[in-house]
């Protein structure tokens, strides 16, 4: 990008010609498609006919750059896979940006390239967005809001939900667990931790698709994000007819992250992921939908980690490794800032 400036300044978000400036030779070159092109408040999209899946968020992770993607690279998977887990085929995306004034250049155009990038691979289209500059001090660096709409098949409503769960279904997540929220906080310099960790920050949609596509028995699917796979499962457990049992030695947690999770007192299953669905699969069928994860680079430590059970309802148990038992609650409070 070409520009006489070397920060973003307060009359980027004014709506003139440096906000003219700014949305037509970053934003708009780097997101073009033919619906943005519109340049209009709303994109006009077509509705083929199906039920459409809409959801939003917001992302303010620091550090902005971190092993294995950046927060635009979170922006685009992390709307990508609320839509996918809802069973939906994401298609549409908007982004708002809220640059603190002084943010550099330099850094603003990698972050968009790499949602550019990201979204291109993705096969989705950013056909909308929106920019704010705040004064120093305001914002810390920048923000995102990212917000998809994705097409659902009316056959697939339940998957939201879980309402077809039954006792003996098994539950799946895809990998290793809590990479990403480990990978952000070694990459804060006042830990000064050094760890070979990567996010495992990932657009899943195309893994979730041909495992559909293995298999009509998908009862339930969630993306492990914040509050990790704890969580999920405790959510899921709750006010339900049925418990949930977790094998604690199927879970997989790499050496990296099982080691600063010692060092700092974390529970790696209440660490943040951000490339990892949690499924609930028919027992008949699990192995078909294994068999379709592992094809995808996303999915190939996919695992088996537990099963919904007729014992102790309303609750989720984790089995040690070790033999013991304890109960999966929901996380409390804060217990990694600014990860996602």
């Amino acid at each position: 990008m070409k520009n006489q400036f070397d920060t973003i300044l307060l009359g980027h978000g004014s709506g003139g010609k440096l906000s003219h400036d700014l949305i037509s030779e970053l934003f708009a070159k780097h997101f073009d498609n033919d619906i943005l092109r519109q340049q209009s408040d709303s994109a006009i999209i077509e509705n083929p006919g199906n039920q459409l899946a809409f959801t939003t968020d917001s992302f303010v992770v620091d550090p902005i750059f971190f092993p294995g993607g950046d927060i635009g690279k979170l922006a685009i998977a992390g709307t990508v896979n609320d839509l996918a887990v809802s069973g939906a085929i994401p298609e549409y995306l908007s982004v708002g940006f809220i640059i603190e004034e002084g943010f550099g250049f330099k850094d603003l155009e990698r972050i968009v390239i790499t949602m550019a990038d990201e979204a291109k691979k993705a096969g989705v289209k950013i056909v909308t967005g929106d920019t704010k500059v705040v004064d120093r001090g305001k914002c810390d660096k920048v923000f995102i809001n990212s917000s998809g709409i994705g097409i659902l098949d009316k056959k697939d409503t339940h998957i939201i939900s879980g309402s077809r769960i039954k006792v003996g279904d098994q539950i799946i997540i895809n990998g290793s667990i809590g990479d990403h929220g480990m990978a952000v906080m070694a990459a804060r310099n006042e830990l000064n931790i050094t760890a070979d960790i990567s996010s495992d920050c990932a657009c899943l949609h195309k893994m979730i698709g041909s495992a559909m596509e293995a298999s009509s028995q998908i009862k339930f699917m969630r993306d492990a994000t914040r509050g990790g796979l704890g969580t999920v499962i405790a959510e899921l457990a709750k006010g339900k007819d049925f418990g949930i049992h977790i094998h604690e030695d199927q879970l997989i947690v790499n050496d990296g992250v099982r080691g600063i999770c010692e060092l700092l007192g974390f529970d790696p299953i209440y660490v943040a992921n951000e490339g990892k669905v949690v499924m609930v699969v028919a027992a008949e069928d699990a192995q078909h939908v294994m068999k379709a994860l592992k094809k995808h680079e996303t999915g190939k430590n996919a695992a088996i980690i537990g099963e919904i059970t007729g014992d102790h309802k309303g609750k989720a148990w984790l089995e040690t490794q070790v033999g013991g038992k304890r109960i999966i609650e929901m996380l409390s409070g804060q217990q990694l800032p600014r990860i996602c």
